[in-house]
């Protein structure tokens, strides 16, 4: 080997590894006692000397050029398992995780080295998935790839987080049908009775989402008070119905009660005091508001099965179950009540959430503002004119 382009002490240096091979190398320091070097290598000088240069600004950054070298799957397997394993990710959020790193980002990406991975492999990604999914979806695998190349970067393992410098979809708002009261009084008629009522009453007027509404406990409800607490909700988690801890820390929230609402826990306790003393030694006390006919956690798609009878009986097969949150919020919306009042009883990350969500409700609030300046002025137009 021949010394070809020697640089200056700390700079790295460039050599004809052999005839039609280039290697340049950068003094890493001294590591675990050993002094360490990276060495990379190019068909040519001037293509090692921009490797070279490249590694030396990687090193300035921070980069952990000393670490083994790992393929995305390998990162995305480690990075996936030291969450599970320190367990400040929820189950749910982890299942989704490795739904989307085993459904998407490992077919697409797993081979290619951690560092790397350029932006044009990412917007390549990114082509892909919009041509057989929605923006949305497109947009949370994205997501993923973007957390789990955060974590790389702190680690000192690329030099900056490709993810960032893709362009992703638009998402475009949709403006589904809002439930009317008259429709929402509709809908109430045909579960009148149902030992299921309370359900769809409160789901109506919290606006709890249906795990919430499931993971709901007795002693988290408070009718003399007209209040009750979403402290956990009920997800499935890898197949199997667990317990959890609510979506974020805005969803732990206090949500107070209309009147009605006290009514219909008050005789579905009562229901559910029936059921107890009828099952006897089978029943097993969860707790919970609406645990099945033996105490246990209720099957979510049996909630969503008795809701497709109620909506088609009461015309309103347009409707979901999660558009009687939609209908609660726009009910306190039409009703006057500020933005950031509906985002805390929604449980909502932050405010933008609501404003985004809700905005379709707004122009009409924004119409009967103009009109309240008709009224204050006058309809004429005659007052305040001297």
């Amino acid at each position: 080997m021949s010394g070809k382009s020697r640089r200056g002490h700390g700079e790295g240096s460039v050599y004809e590894f052999k005839p039609g091979l280039w290697a340049a190398s950068v003094d890493l320091g001294w590591i675990d006692g050993k002094r360490r070097r990276k060495v990379v290598y190019a068909p040519t000088e001037a293509e090692a000397i921009v490797k070279r240069d490249a590694l030396r600004r990687a090193l300035t950054l921070g980069v952990n050029l000393a670490a083994p070298p790992r393929t995305i799957k390998e990162w995305l397997t480690e990075w996936l398992t030291e969450k599970e394993r320190d367990g400040s990710t929820k189950p749910t959020t982890i299942a989704r995780y490795r739904q989307v790193i085993d459904g998407h980002l490992i077919p697409q990406l797993g081979r290619i080295k951690l560092d790397k991975l350029s932006p044009r492999d990412v917007q390549r990604l990114v082509a892909q998935l919009r041509d057989k999914m929605a923006p949305a979806s497109v947009i949370k695998v994205h997501g993923v790839l973007r957390v789990a190349l955060a974590d790389a970067l702190r680690l000192d393992l690329v030099e900056r987080n490709v993810a960032k410098a893709a362009k992703l979809p638009r998402l475009g708002r949709v403006e589904r049908r809002a439930l009317t009261p008259a429709e929402a009084r509709k809908l109430l008629t045909e579960v009148a009775g149902d030992r299921l009522e309370a359900f769809f009453v409160l789901a109506l007027t919290t606006g709890l989402r249906r795990g919430e509404l499931l993971g709901l406990r007795w002693i988290d409800v408070e009718t003399d008070e007209k209040v009750l607490f979403v402290r956990q909700t009920l997800q499935r988690v890898n197949g199997q119905l667990c317990i959890v801890s609510p979506k974020t820390h805005r969803s732990t929230r206090p949500v107070p009660m209309a009147r009605f609402a006290c009514e219909a826990l008050i005789r579905h306790r009562e229901v559910q005091d029936r059921e107890k003393a009828a099952t006897e030694e089978l029943w097993r006390e969860s707790g919970l508001v609406f645990a099945n006919t033996l105490g246990g956690p209720m099957e979510p798609r049996n909630v969503n099965r008795r809701f497709e009878q109620a909506r088609k009986a009461a015309g309103l097969e347009w409707l979901r179950l999660h558009d009687l949150r939609h209908a609660f919020a726009t009910f306190l919306l039409h009703d006057g009540q500020e933005l950031r009042t509906v985002m805390e009883l929604l449980g909502h990350s932050t405010i933008r959430l609501t404003a985004d969500t809700y905005g379709h409700v707004l122009p009409a609030k924004a119409r009967d503002a103009a009109d309240g300046i008709d009224r204050i002025m006058g309809e004429d137009g005659e007052a305040g004119k001297p």
